[in-house]
């Protein structure tokens, strides 16, 4: 690569990294963050999800944005967007505080994670676009998963609070590197942003998972249950039929008549909801039920951040050689079966027998799957379709962590005992070999596919 396209590289990761960090390391906060606001396992709950439900519903009109602003503008607003909500978490003096600085932070977030992957297939191309993206994914998979262990030293050693102004450094530095960047795609000013879609995105999303979190304290025959319920499921309706008509739509279905965007994002859909199921589970229950500090609760995944650490950017060079389909196929089969693994843990937790076995076998699969996955679903489209496809790519992995975790409640009742940590493993289990599955009969290999502009 060229010194403009390392410092791209860096830029796009370290901003992607903040957001990935934030979705995932408030897990191991949970159960503190619950003692001291108050609030079970609902108020845990929409912690998680309001951040996942702005984030997943805007990232697509930040895609668009990062195509008519420009990726830099766009990733600029959302840098400072960010660090400002954060600071406002740190200091949130309810429930009902964090959970709404939590949904402004999503959308900040929005802004960060598309613009970020477009410039990089905007500034990068050919093989060393496929290394590219196994660099950014691998670093973000890593913040996703890491998040639980530094989180957990910081609610252990000083306080949950801090958890959010960890990425200010990060931040900090991205703002400095951005500043010597061009964008190396000149933005569009005649182009509209789909502002309606935006709102039916938002209601479609919001209302069903509001009902999945609550039906536990209301029942599903409750008008409090219901009314949300229907009410979203018409908006995301209204949302489909907006985006077939819209001028300039936020997600131009258009894109779902490629093959492979439509299949990976299917598998994408199933095995980001396994992980971000999956990670909220382990940790909630090794604090709560097997009696573990946050610190080592964080620390159970640490095998998985260093096995895509390791691995990630290779399997994506893998798969620019030899196309993504064995891999996509392979890598999320493999995850599933480490999660069966994992259903021999007991109350008395031991870790070495019980979990390392499933959790490496896990890490395995997961560093097969996340680049070429996201190879197979970006090179597939056009280059000037990078913004927005990435928006939905990434919309579809948030909305599928935010929709697994909304619908603990069913999996597990109201607590997550044994029992529900079993039950939860396996439903993760059937989601990865679904996505694997899928795959295999789905994904072309080598990519011919393209949308015409």
């Amino acid at each position: 690569m060229t010194r403009q396209q390392r410092q791209v590289l860096i830029v796009a990761i370290l901003a992607s990294f903040a957001a990935f960090l934030d979705g995932s390391v408030v897990n191991v906060a949970l159960p503190a963050i619950s003692s001291e606001l108050h609030g079970g396992l609902a108020t845990q709950q929409w912690v998680v999800d309001a951040y996942l439900i702005t984030l997943g519903a805007l990232i697509l009109v930040a895609g668009s944005l990062s195509d008519v602003l420009g990726r830099v503008l766009v990733m600029r607003i959302g840098l400072w967007g960010f660090g400002l909500t954060s600071l406002i978490c740190a200091l949130a003096p309810t429930a009902e505080v964090l959970i709404l600085a939590r949904g402004f932070q999503g959308i900040a977030g929005a802004l960060l994670v598309p613009s970020s992957l477009a410039l990089i297939m905007s500034a990068i191309r050919g093989r060393e676009q496929s290394k590219a993206i196994g660099a950014w994914t691998a670093w973000t998979s890593v913040a996703f998963i890491a998040g639980p262990i530094v989180g957990g030293a910081f609610v252990d050693l000083l306080s949950w609070r801090l958890i959010f102004v960890i990425n200010v450094l990060p931040l900090a530095i991205t703002l400095l590197l951005l500043s010597r960047i061009e964008d190396p795609v000149k933005p569009d000013p005649n182009a509209r942003i789909d502002f309606l879609g935006a709102l039916l995105a938002i209601a479609g999303i919001g209302g069903p998972v509001f009902a999945l979190i609550e039906q536990g304290n209301y029942g599903w025959s409750s008008p409090v249950i219901l009314i949300p319920l229907v009410a979203g499921l018409v908006a995301f309706g209204l949302f489909l039929w907006w985006q077939s008509r819209a001028k300039e739509p936020m997600m131009p279905l258009s894109l779902f008549r490629v093959r492979n965007f439509a299949v990976g994002n299917l598998a994408t859909f199933l095995v980001y909801g396994a992980l971000g199921m999956s990670g909220f589970i382990l940790v909630v229950f090794l604090q709560q039920t097997g009696g573990w500090p946050a610190t080592l609760a964080g620390m159970a995944a640490l095998p998985v951040t260093i096995i895509l650490t390791l691995l990630s950017s290779t399997f994506g060079g893998l798969a620019g050689r030899f196309g993504p389909r064995l891999f996509m196929a392979l890598g999320p089969v493999l995850a599933g079966i480490g999660h069966l693994l994992m259903l021999s843990v007991t109350k008395d937790v031991q870790y070495w027998w019980q979990l390392l076995p499933g959790i490496l076998l896990f890490g395995l699969g997961l560093s097969i799957t996340v680049a070429p996955l996201t190879s197979a679903i970006l090179g597939s489209i056009s280059e000037k379709q990078a913004g927005i496809g990435s928006a939905v790519n990434n919309a579809v992995a948030r909305v599928a962590g935010l929709v697994a975790v909304a619908a603990l409640g069913i999996i597990v009742a109201s607590k997550l005992d044994l029992a529900g940590m079993h039950q939860g493993l396996m439903v993760c289990a059937a989601l990865l070999i679904a996505g694997g599955l899928i795959s295999a009969l789905g994904i072309k290999n080598p990519v011919h596919e393209t949308v015409a502009n």
